[in-house]
Protein backbone atom coordinates (compact mmCIF):
# COMPACT_ATOMS: atom_id res chain seq x y z
CA UNK A 1 0.00 0.00 0.00
CA UNK A 2 3.01 2.31 0.72
CA UNK A 3 4.58 1.83 -2.08
CA UNK A 4 1.15 2.06 -4.59
CA UNK A 5 0.73 5.72 -2.08
CA UNK A 6 4.24 6.61 -3.08
CA UNK A 7 3.48 6.07 -6.86
CA UNK A 8 0.24 8.48 -6.83
CA UNK A 9 2.55 11.01 -4.69
CA UNK A 10 5.32 10.73 -7.36
CA UNK A 11 3.15 11.62 -10.27
CA UNK A 12 3.78 15.42 -11.30
CA UNK A 13 1.45 17.66 -13.06
CA UNK A 14 3.29 17.25 -16.46
CA UNK A 15 2.72 13.93 -16.12
CA UNK A 16 -1.39 14.41 -16.17
CA UNK A 17 -0.70 16.46 -19.09
CA UNK A 18 0.82 13.46 -20.89
CA UNK A 19 -2.00 11.12 -19.78
CA UNK A 20 -4.15 13.89 -21.15
CA UNK A 21 -2.45 14.04 -24.40
CA UNK A 22 -1.85 9.84 -24.70
CA UNK A 23 -5.76 9.30 -24.59
CA UNK A 24 -6.26 12.55 -26.94
CA UNK A 25 -4.21 10.73 -29.71
CA UNK A 26 -6.01 7.22 -29.02
CA UNK A 27 -9.34 9.04 -29.37
CA UNK A 28 -7.76 10.40 -32.92
CA UNK A 29 -6.56 6.75 -33.61
CA UNK A 30 -10.14 5.13 -32.44
CA UNK A 31 -13.02 7.36 -32.93
CA UNK A 32 -11.63 9.97 -35.79
CA UNK A 33 -9.59 7.18 -37.66
CA UNK A 34 -6.71 9.50 -37.79
CA UNK A 35 -4.02 7.85 -38.42
CA UNK A 36 -4.17 4.69 -36.14
CA UNK A 37 -1.71 2.76 -37.11
CA UNK A 38 0.68 5.39 -35.36
CA UNK A 39 -1.49 7.72 -33.45
CA UNK A 40 -2.98 4.89 -30.93
CA UNK A 41 0.63 3.16 -29.96
CA UNK A 42 1.90 6.56 -29.53
CA UNK A 43 -1.01 7.93 -26.96
CA UNK A 44 -0.68 4.33 -25.43
CA UNK A 45 3.27 4.77 -25.66
CA UNK A 46 2.89 8.41 -23.95
CA UNK A 47 1.20 7.11 -21.13
CA UNK A 48 3.65 4.27 -20.39
CA UNK A 49 6.73 6.41 -20.17
CA UNK A 50 4.82 8.80 -17.86
CA UNK A 51 3.78 6.12 -15.05
CA UNK A 52 6.18 6.85 -11.86
CA UNK A 53 8.45 3.72 -10.98
CA UNK A 54 7.80 1.72 -13.89
CA UNK A 55 10.10 -0.95 -16.03
CA UNK A 56 9.63 0.42 -19.45
CA UNK A 57 12.15 3.05 -19.27
CA UNK A 58 15.02 2.07 -16.98
CA UNK A 59 14.24 -0.28 -13.59
CA UNK A 60 17.27 -1.43 -11.00
CA UNK A 61 17.78 -5.34 -10.91
CA UNK A 62 19.17 -6.82 -7.98
CA UNK A 63 23.09 -8.00 -8.39
CA UNK A 64 22.61 -6.31 -11.67
CA UNK A 65 22.19 -2.93 -11.00
CA UNK A 66 20.39 -0.37 -13.51
CA UNK A 67 18.97 -1.80 -16.86
CA UNK A 68 17.12 -0.20 -20.18
CA UNK A 69 13.97 -0.97 -19.85
CA UNK A 70 11.85 -2.07 -23.08
CA UNK A 71 10.97 1.30 -24.46
CA UNK A 72 14.18 2.60 -23.97
CA UNK A 73 16.19 -0.15 -25.17
CA UNK A 74 13.72 -0.44 -28.55
CA UNK A 75 14.24 3.56 -28.52
CA UNK A 76 18.40 3.14 -28.49
CA UNK A 77 18.44 0.15 -30.97
CA UNK A 78 15.64 1.05 -33.27
CA UNK A 79 16.09 4.74 -33.85
CA UNK A 80 19.04 6.63 -31.71
CA UNK A 81 21.56 4.40 -32.53
CA UNK A 82 20.69 3.22 -36.18
CA UNK A 83 17.68 4.87 -37.49
CA UNK A 84 16.68 1.12 -38.13
CA UNK A 85 13.19 1.82 -37.54
CA UNK A 86 12.40 4.73 -40.21
CA UNK A 87 14.23 3.46 -42.54
CA UNK A 88 13.40 0.25 -42.95
CA UNK A 89 9.70 1.07 -42.91
CA UNK A 90 10.60 2.89 -46.49
CA UNK A 91 11.06 -0.87 -47.78
CA UNK A 92 7.19 -1.48 -46.88
CA UNK A 93 6.09 2.23 -48.55
CA UNK A 94 7.99 2.03 -51.76
CA UNK A 95 6.28 -1.66 -52.14
CA UNK A 96 2.96 0.24 -51.66
CA UNK A 97 3.81 3.02 -54.75
CA UNK A 98 2.24 2.68 -57.76
CA UNK A 99 4.66 5.23 -59.71
CA UNK A 100 2.74 4.52 -63.04
CA UNK A 101 1.05 7.95 -62.93
CA UNK A 102 4.08 10.27 -62.00
CA UNK A 103 6.13 7.98 -64.92
CA UNK A 104 3.17 8.63 -67.60
CA UNK A 105 2.96 12.18 -66.72
CA UNK A 106 6.87 13.18 -65.72
CA UNK A 107 5.75 17.26 -65.26
CA UNK A 108 4.56 16.31 -61.98
CA UNK A 109 7.82 15.89 -60.99
CA UNK A 110 7.72 19.82 -60.81
CA UNK A 111 5.06 19.38 -58.13
CA UNK A 112 6.63 17.04 -55.62
CA UNK A 113 9.61 19.54 -55.28
CA UNK A 114 7.70 22.52 -55.42
CA UNK A 115 5.55 21.28 -52.44
CA UNK A 116 8.38 21.25 -49.91
CA UNK A 117 8.17 25.09 -49.72
CA UNK A 118 6.56 24.73 -46.20
CA UNK A 119 10.19 23.07 -45.05
CA UNK A 120 12.13 26.12 -45.68
CA UNK A 121 9.47 28.47 -44.42
CA UNK A 122 9.69 26.44 -41.07
CA UNK A 123 12.97 26.61 -40.98
CA UNK A 124 13.24 30.00 -41.13
CA UNK A 125 10.38 30.84 -38.57
CA UNK A 126 12.31 28.20 -35.85
CA UNK A 127 15.22 30.02 -36.35
CA UNK A 128 13.61 33.28 -35.72
CA UNK A 129 11.50 32.44 -32.61
CA UNK A 130 15.16 31.31 -31.14
CA UNK A 131 15.97 27.55 -31.80
CA UNK A 132 19.47 26.53 -32.46
CA UNK A 133 20.34 25.22 -36.33
CA UNK A 134 20.01 21.54 -35.84
CA UNK A 135 16.81 21.70 -33.93
CA UNK A 136 15.25 24.34 -36.58
CA UNK A 137 16.40 21.79 -39.21
CA UNK A 138 14.29 19.07 -37.46
CA UNK A 139 11.14 21.32 -36.86
CA UNK A 140 11.19 22.53 -40.29
CA UNK A 141 11.48 18.79 -41.71
CA UNK A 142 7.89 18.71 -40.78
CA UNK A 143 6.95 20.25 -44.00
CA UNK A 144 7.90 17.11 -45.57
CA UNK A 145 4.77 15.81 -44.50
CA UNK A 146 6.72 12.27 -44.08
CA UNK A 147 6.28 11.30 -40.85
CA UNK A 148 9.70 8.49 -40.93
CA UNK A 149 11.58 11.04 -42.52
CA UNK A 150 10.69 13.46 -40.20
CA UNK A 151 12.01 11.21 -37.49
CA UNK A 152 14.99 10.10 -39.40
CA UNK A 153 16.12 13.82 -39.64
CA UNK A 154 15.58 14.99 -36.17
CA UNK A 155 17.57 11.78 -34.74
CA UNK A 156 20.63 12.20 -36.87
CA UNK A 157 20.69 16.21 -35.91
CA UNK A 158 20.03 15.24 -32.95
CA UNK A 159 17.71 17.38 -32.29
CA UNK A 160 15.98 17.11 -28.58
CA UNK A 161 12.60 17.68 -29.79
CA UNK A 162 12.16 14.40 -31.73
CA UNK A 163 9.09 13.52 -29.48
CA UNK A 164 7.39 16.66 -30.33
CA UNK A 165 8.34 16.55 -34.12
CA UNK A 166 6.91 13.11 -34.44
CA UNK A 167 3.60 13.85 -33.00
CA UNK A 168 3.15 17.00 -34.95
CA UNK A 169 4.59 15.07 -38.05
CA UNK A 170 2.18 12.79 -37.94
CA UNK A 171 -1.19 14.43 -36.84
CA UNK A 172 -0.87 17.01 -39.55
CA UNK A 173 -0.69 13.86 -41.97
CA UNK A 174 -3.75 13.05 -40.04
CA UNK A 175 -5.29 16.04 -40.81
CA UNK A 176 -4.16 16.98 -44.09
CA UNK A 177 -7.95 16.44 -45.62
CA UNK A 178 -9.12 19.52 -43.39
CA UNK A 179 -5.73 21.27 -43.40
CA UNK A 180 -5.60 21.71 -47.28
CA UNK A 181 -9.33 22.22 -48.50
CA UNK A 182 -8.38 25.96 -46.23
CA UNK A 183 -5.07 26.53 -47.79
CA UNK A 184 -6.34 25.70 -51.06
CA UNK A 185 -8.96 27.86 -51.22
CA UNK A 186 -6.99 30.69 -49.65
CA UNK A 187 -5.02 31.32 -52.82
CA UNK A 188 -7.44 30.18 -55.64
CA UNK A 189 -10.03 31.08 -57.15
CA UNK A 190 -13.78 28.83 -58.19
CA UNK A 191 -12.88 29.34 -61.78
CA UNK A 192 -9.29 28.23 -61.30
CA UNK A 193 -10.55 24.92 -58.83
CA UNK A 194 -12.84 24.54 -62.05
CA UNK A 195 -10.10 23.75 -64.62
CA UNK A 196 -10.48 20.67 -66.62
CA UNK A 197 -7.30 18.47 -67.43
CA UNK A 198 -7.03 16.28 -70.28
CA UNK A 199 -5.42 12.52 -69.05
CA UNK A 200 -3.64 10.66 -71.86
CA UNK A 201 -3.44 6.93 -70.51
CA UNK A 202 -0.01 6.51 -71.45
CA UNK A 203 1.33 3.43 -70.90
CA UNK A 204 4.24 2.67 -69.02
CA UNK A 205 6.23 -0.33 -69.89
CA UNK A 206 7.63 -3.01 -67.38
CA UNK A 207 11.18 -2.28 -68.37
CA UNK A 208 10.72 2.09 -67.48
CA UNK A 209 8.92 0.42 -63.98
CA UNK A 210 11.75 -1.71 -63.30
CA UNK A 211 14.20 1.03 -64.48
CA UNK A 212 12.96 3.89 -62.58
CA UNK A 213 13.86 2.62 -58.66
CA UNK A 214 17.28 1.94 -60.07
CA UNK A 215 17.97 5.02 -62.04
CA UNK A 216 16.52 7.35 -58.94
CA UNK A 217 18.69 5.52 -56.58
CA UNK A 218 21.89 6.60 -58.70
CA UNK A 219 20.95 10.28 -59.27
CA UNK A 220 20.31 10.57 -55.74
CA UNK A 221 23.34 8.61 -54.70
CA UNK A 222 25.50 11.89 -56.55
CA UNK A 223 23.03 14.83 -56.02
CA UNK A 224 22.25 14.40 -52.44
CA UNK A 225 24.05 11.29 -51.04
CA UNK A 226 22.70 11.73 -47.53
CA UNK A 227 19.01 10.83 -48.94
CA UNK A 228 20.87 7.84 -50.25
CA UNK A 229 19.61 5.50 -47.02
CA UNK A 230 15.57 7.11 -47.28
CA UNK A 231 15.58 7.03 -51.16
CA UNK A 232 17.59 4.16 -51.76
CA UNK A 233 15.03 1.95 -49.07
CA UNK A 234 11.83 3.74 -51.01
CA UNK A 235 13.31 2.68 -54.54
CA UNK A 236 14.09 -1.01 -53.06
CA UNK A 237 10.81 -1.51 -52.26
CA UNK A 238 9.12 -0.50 -55.31
CA UNK A 239 11.78 -2.69 -57.07
CA UNK A 240 10.37 -5.56 -55.19
CA UNK A 241 7.15 -4.67 -56.46
CA UNK A 242 7.60 -3.78 -59.51
CA UNK A 243 10.21 -7.28 -60.74
CA UNK A 244 7.55 -8.95 -61.10
CA UNK A 245 9.30 -12.33 -59.56
CA UNK A 246 8.60 -11.33 -55.62
CA UNK A 247 4.80 -11.36 -55.58
CA UNK A 248 5.02 -12.77 -51.82
CA UNK A 249 8.09 -10.56 -50.27
CA UNK A 250 5.93 -7.47 -52.30
CA UNK A 251 3.19 -8.36 -50.13
CA UNK A 252 4.77 -9.27 -46.74
CA UNK A 253 6.72 -5.79 -47.62
CA UNK A 254 3.18 -3.73 -47.93
CA UNK A 255 1.83 -5.55 -45.04
CA UNK A 256 3.35 -7.40 -42.52
CA UNK A 257 6.74 -5.95 -42.43
CA UNK A 258 4.93 -2.10 -42.82
CA UNK A 259 2.58 -2.99 -39.91
CA UNK A 260 5.52 -4.30 -38.03
CA UNK A 261 7.41 -1.92 -38.35
CA UNK A 262 5.02 1.15 -37.92
CA UNK A 263 3.76 -0.61 -34.75
CA UNK A 264 7.44 -0.42 -33.19
CA UNK A 265 8.01 2.98 -34.47
CA UNK A 266 4.87 4.18 -32.83
CA UNK A 267 5.76 2.72 -29.42
CA UNK A 268 9.35 3.48 -29.55
CA UNK A 269 9.32 7.07 -30.51
CA UNK A 270 7.00 7.89 -27.11
CA UNK A 271 10.17 7.65 -25.49
CA UNK A 272 10.85 10.94 -26.31
CA UNK A 273 7.20 11.92 -25.05
CA UNK A 274 9.03 12.01 -21.24
CA UNK A 275 6.62 14.61 -19.33
CA UNK A 276 9.53 16.70 -18.21
CA UNK A 277 11.15 16.91 -21.77
CA UNK A 278 7.78 16.93 -24.02
CA UNK A 279 5.53 19.87 -21.89
CA UNK A 280 7.07 22.90 -22.90
CA UNK A 281 6.02 26.12 -24.27
CA UNK A 282 8.42 24.78 -27.20
CA UNK A 283 6.44 21.97 -27.97
CA UNK A 284 3.51 24.33 -28.25
CA UNK A 285 5.69 26.34 -31.31
CA UNK A 286 6.57 23.25 -32.66
CA UNK A 287 3.22 22.39 -33.27
CA UNK A 288 2.01 25.65 -34.43
CA UNK A 289 5.16 25.91 -36.93
CA UNK A 290 4.35 21.98 -38.00
CA UNK A 291 0.73 23.75 -38.98
CA UNK A 292 2.06 26.44 -41.10
CA UNK A 293 4.92 23.95 -42.56
CA UNK A 294 1.66 22.17 -44.16
CA UNK A 295 -0.25 25.15 -45.04
CA UNK A 296 3.09 26.49 -46.58
CA UNK A 297 3.27 23.68 -48.35
CA UNK A 298 0.19 23.37 -49.78
CA UNK A 299 0.32 27.08 -50.78
CA UNK A 300 3.51 26.70 -52.21
CA UNK A 301 2.54 23.94 -54.68
CA UNK A 302 -0.57 25.77 -55.87
CA UNK A 303 1.20 29.22 -56.85
CA UNK A 304 3.73 27.11 -58.93
CA UNK A 305 0.87 25.49 -60.50
CA UNK A 306 -0.19 29.21 -61.27
CA UNK A 307 2.78 30.46 -62.59
CA UNK A 308 3.33 27.49 -65.08
CA UNK A 309 -0.23 28.57 -66.46
CA UNK A 310 1.03 31.89 -67.43
CA UNK A 311 3.28 30.06 -69.83
CA UNK A 312 1.41 26.98 -70.26
CA UNK A 313 -1.61 26.63 -73.31
CA UNK A 314 -3.57 24.32 -71.68
CA UNK A 315 -4.09 25.05 -68.23
CA UNK A 316 -2.75 23.21 -65.37
CA UNK A 317 -5.86 23.46 -62.36
CA UNK A 318 -3.94 24.78 -59.65
CA UNK A 319 -5.09 22.39 -57.03
CA UNK A 320 -2.82 19.80 -58.51
CA UNK A 321 0.17 21.28 -56.62
CA UNK A 322 -1.09 21.10 -53.40
CA UNK A 323 -0.79 16.86 -54.13
CA UNK A 324 2.40 17.58 -54.19
CA UNK A 325 3.37 16.45 -50.49
CA UNK A 326 4.38 13.59 -49.28
CA UNK A 327 1.09 12.39 -47.99
CA UNK A 328 0.32 9.86 -49.61
CA UNK A 329 -2.92 9.09 -50.89
CA UNK A 330 -4.38 11.32 -48.44
CA UNK A 331 -3.39 14.07 -50.82
CA UNK A 332 -4.41 13.34 -54.00
CA UNK A 333 -8.20 12.19 -52.59
CA UNK A 334 -8.37 15.74 -51.24
CA UNK A 335 -7.44 17.28 -54.37
CA UNK A 336 -10.32 15.49 -56.49
CA UNK A 337 -12.79 15.60 -53.82
CA UNK A 338 -12.56 19.70 -53.96
CA UNK A 339 -12.62 19.04 -57.86
CA UNK A 340 -16.24 17.24 -57.76
CA UNK A 341 -17.50 19.46 -55.17
CA UNK A 342 -16.77 22.57 -57.42
CA UNK A 343 -17.38 20.15 -60.99
CA UNK A 344 -19.35 16.93 -60.57
CA UNK A 345 -17.39 15.96 -63.87
CA UNK A 346 -13.64 17.01 -63.06
CA UNK A 347 -11.63 14.18 -62.73
CA UNK A 348 -7.75 15.20 -61.35
CA UNK A 349 -6.89 12.14 -59.61
CA UNK A 350 -4.41 10.65 -61.94
CA UNK A 351 -3.02 14.01 -62.06
CA UNK A 352 -3.34 14.46 -58.89
CA UNK A 353 -2.03 10.95 -57.79
CA UNK A 354 1.36 11.81 -60.36
CA UNK A 355 2.23 15.01 -58.60
CA UNK A 356 1.16 12.87 -54.60
CA UNK A 357 3.74 10.14 -55.19
CA UNK A 358 6.34 12.41 -56.73
CA UNK A 359 6.14 14.27 -53.48
CA UNK A 360 7.23 10.67 -51.89
CA UNK A 361 10.67 11.34 -53.81
CA UNK A 362 10.87 15.24 -53.18
CA UNK A 363 10.30 14.82 -49.28
CA UNK A 364 13.20 12.23 -48.81
CA UNK A 365 15.35 14.11 -50.89
CA UNK A 366 15.10 17.26 -49.08
CA UNK A 367 15.58 15.60 -45.45
CA UNK A 368 18.84 14.71 -46.52
CA UNK A 369 19.35 17.85 -48.50
CA UNK A 370 18.74 19.61 -45.06
CA UNK A 371 21.06 16.89 -43.12
CA UNK A 372 23.86 17.60 -45.85
CA UNK A 373 23.20 21.66 -45.38
CA UNK A 374 23.05 21.60 -41.55
CA UNK A 375 26.26 19.21 -40.79
CA UNK A 376 28.05 20.76 -43.64
CA UNK A 377 27.29 24.16 -41.00
CA UNK A 378 27.97 22.49 -38.43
Amino acid sequence: MDFLLDGFLAITWKQIIMYIIGILLIYLAIQKEYEPSLLLPMGFGAILVNLPFTGVLNQYMSGVGETNGIIEWLFHIGIEASEALPILLFIGIGAMIDFGPLLSNPVMFLFGAAAQFGIFVAICLAALLGFDLKDAASIGIIGAADGPTSILVSQILDSKYIGAIAVAAYSYMALVPIVQPFAIKLVTTKKERCIRMKYKANTVSKQMRIAFPIIVTFIVGFIAPSSVALVGFLMFGNLIRECGVLGTLSETAQTSLANLITLFLGITISFSMQAESFVQIDTLLIMGIGLLAFVFDTIGGVLFAKCMNIFLKGKINPMIGAAGISAFPMSSRVVQKLALKEDPQNILIMHAAGANVSGQIASVIAGGLIINLVSAYL
